[in-house]
C-alpha cells in the first residue's frame, strides 16, 4: 500500500458533496479498467468517464494506483458484507444450498463489478493489492467453512478456501465463454464439484 511519507495518499472528502464525486470517480475507474484492462486505462479517461475535470480525479487520487487501491477495498467492503451474511446462515444449510448460494453470489458480484476482475488479475500492481484482493477473499470463504463445519479446525479448512476460489473463477469463465454446447449441463457439473468439495471438508 502507498506509504504516506513517501508516497502520494489518497484524499478522503470531508464533505457529502466530495463523498459522492469520489464515489462517482471510483464507478468510472471499474468501467474504465473492465473495459481497457489496468494498464491501457488513463486517468484522463477515467475522468472523463466521470464527467469530471482531471484536477478534481487528481485532488482525491493522485495516481492510477491509488485509484486502484481505493477500488479494490470498495469492491472488498461491498462483498465482505455479502459473505459475511452468508456465513450467519452457513450453518442451517445443507451442501448443495451452501454451494449454490456461494458460487452464484460470488459470480454475480464479478458479473456486476468487472472492474474487480480486471484489478484481480492485474500483473502490474503491487502485490500488496492483487494478493490483498485474493487473501481476503479466502479468509472470507474460510470463515463460511467454519461456520459451516465448526468442528474442523480453522487451518484444516483454510486450504479448501484456496480450491473453492478457484472453483468459483472457473464457474465465471464458463459461464461467459462464447460459443459452449450444453453450457447449462457443464456448469451443472461443475456446481456438482464444489458442493462434492464442500461434502468432503473433513477429508
Amino acid at each position: 500500500m502507498a506509504s504516506s511519507n513517501s508516497s502520494p495518499a489518497i484524499r478522503k472528502p470531508q464533505r457529502q458533496r466530495g463523498v459522492a464525486r469520489v464515489e462517482s470517480l471510483l464507478e468510472a475507474a471499474g468501467e474504465v479498467f473492465a473495459e481497457r484492462g489496468y494498464d491501457a486505462a488513463t486517468m484522463t479517461e477515467i475522468a472523463a468517464r466521470a464527467g469530471a475535470s482531471i484536477g478534481s480525479l487528481y485532488q482525491f487520487f493522485p495516481t492510477k494506483e491509488l485509484v486502484a487501491e481505493a477500488l479494490v477495498a470498495r469492491y472488498v467492503s461491498a462483498l465482505h458484507a455479502d459473505l459475511r451474511r452468508m456465513a450467519g446462515l452457513a450453518r442451517s444449510m445443507d451442501d448443495r444450498t451452501l454451494g449454490a448460494k456461494l458460487l452464484r453470489t460470488v459470480y454475480e458480484f464479478r458479473r456486476k463489478n468487472p472492474g474487480f476482475v480486471t484489478l484481480g488479475e492485474a500483473t502490474n500492481l503491487p502485490d500488496s493489492i492483487v494478493l490483498g484482493l485474493r487473501n481476503t477473499l479466502r479468509e472470507l470463504i474460510t470463515d463460511i467453512l467454519v461456520a459451516f463445519a465448526p468442528d474442523i479446525a480453522r487451518e484444516k479448512l483454510r486450504p479448501q478456501s484456496f480450491v473453492l476460489l478457484q472453483l468459483m473463477k472457473s464457474f465465471a469463465a464458463l459461464s461467459a465463454e462464447p460459443g459452449i454446447k450444453g453450457r447449462k449441463d457443464v456448469l451443472a457439473a461443475l456446481e456438482d464439484t464444489f458442493v462434492l468439495a464442500l461434502g468432503h471438508l473433513d477429508a
